[in-house]
């Protein structure tokens, strides 16, 4: 291995380090492509491969289409995270003094105190201490009320109050690759494939399953002009079956769900039954908001700033609970109106509202509205643990969560309390087929209203990075070129992309809650611009 430091050049190639990485790997030069990348990142002066790869892709266009600027100050999230990391760091040292009642509140949110008692808290995060001192800082990305750092392989995820003074609101830490050494991937399962795949992804798969620690990752994508999907299947299915994971798996689709909710609400309004514009109080009956005001439209451009519920995941063996039983018959609303911020409660309410609006369960309203005119066989809403868990019922994915030791751990089938937005499985195929065709269940103006921002982004004063634009329902981005509907659960992550212009679509799936922000940019670079 070489020493020193070594400077990028003017425009440096992402594509040719990996190649670097890869040939000096394949020289024995090292033992791993994650040792490999490591050495290579050091010689350029970062700290870790994460680090050099924010470097490389941080010109002018991705910086604003993350949300960055170069010498830009912490946000409100990242200040928070700094100083979990600081406060924390100690714990495990003697003579550290944990936290009181006062000082937790000046930083973590009543409800997620309420949710996870400071004792626990405490608990939780002192054992996170080891990894919390040393090593350099890397921020992913931010935006005014969240934000994502790698410390030590450790990615730590963060979102905030809106309003002063700020407060946690959601904290996650989660293992990446480096971590890794499960000895039941130490051969890699042979990917499988499934039409005509874009000559960059395998590159990309392998480089999101090193930086990442992924058990299944399927990528896929299609087009109007060949609407039959590609499809990229890397991992097992099920590791202690050994079973590689195959293009026709179900995943679970956490976020994406929630295309087809707004789906099915927009197709309620095409036909009258739902007005855009009207109060949705007016169509709603097992609930009510708490803000008689609050519209259709603010629901589906996610700035009616609805509550979120505390419980996500409904017992294994238990009922999952009606809307009314798990929020209450009037649902709070709490959060800032008229600002973009993507709410569970919010698409809750609007699966409530298919469901009194046609008298039918969600799951079969949104089957009948959607699934069935698009031919989406293979797609279902399962509603009991059996119906998802592939010892019992095969074609599913097995569920993992990476311990900070490097094992994956098996996480049990779960079914979702708002199944409005993580109730769906899928297949890749289905899901491409859905992003191509939800256009098409609509009239074209109304289709085209989806893709059109509804609230303005914020402005450079609100703090660092942007807040999101949003259409009906579609997350846009900064350039006002890709929409996408996007989720993490317990059980998986997955991503679904388009672009504007021509309805390209691409796919990330995944069987562990893990971002996926860096595999969705590759691909997209990879399929809808490759000429670009």
């Amino acid at each position: 291995m070489s020493g020193g430091s070594r400077a990028l050049p003017a425009r440096p190639s992402l594509r040719y380090l990996r190649l670097e990485a890869k040939r000096r790997l394949a020289a024995g030069e090292f033992a791993t492509l994650h040792d490999a990348q490591t050495a290579i990142a050091r010689e350029h002066g970062q700290p870790s491969w994460a680090a050099l790869k924010q470097l490389v892709q941080a010109g002018p266009d991705r910086q604003q289409e993350e949300g960055q600027e170069e010498g830009q100050e912490d946000g409100h999230a990242l200040t928070q995270i700094r100083w979990v990391i600081s406060r924390f760091s100690g714990a495990d040292q003697p003579g550290w003094t944990a936290p009181g009642q006062d000082e937790l509140g000046q930083h973590f949110s009543g409800r997620f105190l309420d949710a996870l008692p400071p004792a626990r808290l405490i608990e939780v995060i002192g054992r996170l201490a080891a990894d919390l001192r040393g090593g350099d800082l890397v921020v992913i990305g931010q935006r005014p009320f969240e934000a994502q750092v790698e410390l030590n392989g450790m990615r730590y995820i963060a979102a905030v109050e809106a309003e002063p003074p700020y407060r946690l609101i959601g904290l996650r830490a989660l293992p990446t690759g480096s971590r890794l050494h499960d000895p039941r991937t130490a051969t890699p399962a042979p990917p499988r494939t499934r039409g005509d795949v874009p000559a960059g992804v395998p590159a990309l798969a392998d480089q999101a399953f090193t930086e990442l620690g992924l058990p299944a990752l399927l990528l896929a994508g299609g087009s109007p002009e060949n609407p039959e999907p590609w499809l990229f299947a890397q991992g097992w299915a099920d590791l202690d079956r050994a079973e590689p994971l195959d293009p026709g798996h179900r995943f679970p689709a956490p976020g994406v769900t929630a295309l087809l909710t707004t789906t099915a609400v927009l197709r309620l309004v095409a036909d009258g039954r739902v007005g855009l514009d009207r109060p949705a109080n007016e169509h709603l009956r097992a609930v009510r908001l708490a803000d008689d005001t609050i519209t259709v439209r603010e629901l589906l451009s996610h700035t009616a700033g609805v509550d979120n519920p505390t419980r996500l995941y409904a017992d294994a063996t238990g009922e999952i609970p009606a809307l009314v039983t798990l929020m209450g018959p009037v649902i709070g609303c709490s959060g800032p109106r008229g600002t973009v911020r993507p709410s569970n409660g919010g698409v809750a309410v609007l699966g409530q509202l298919i469901a009194d609006v046609t008298g039918l369960p969600y799951a079969e309203a949104a089957t009948r509205m959607v699934l069935g005119p698009l031919g989406l066989r293979d797609s279902s809403f399962p509603a009991r643990p059996a119906d998802i868990d592939p010892g019992i019922r095969p074609g599913a994915v097995t569920s993992y969560h990476l311990t900070r030791e490097g094992r994956f751990e098996p996480v049990p089938a779960m079914r979702p309390t708002i199944m409005a937005a993580a109730g769906l499985w899928s297949t890749g195929a289905d899901l491409v087929r859905l992003g191509l065709g939800w256009s098409s269940l609509l009239p074209g103006s109304l289709a085209h209203e989806a893709l059109t921002p509804q609230a303005p982004q914020a402005q450079p004063s609100s703090g660092p990075g942007q807040h999101p634009a949003c259409g009906l329902g579609w997350l846009i981005s900064p350039r006002g070129d890709l929409a996408a509907h996007a989720g993490g659960g317990f059980d998986g992550t997955a991503s679904l992309a388009i672009r504007i212009r021509d309805n390209r679509t691409h796919l990330v799936l995944t069987s562990r809650l893990i971002p996926v922000g860096s595999i969705d940019t590759a691909l997209r670079d990879a399929w809808t611009n490759p000429e670009e």
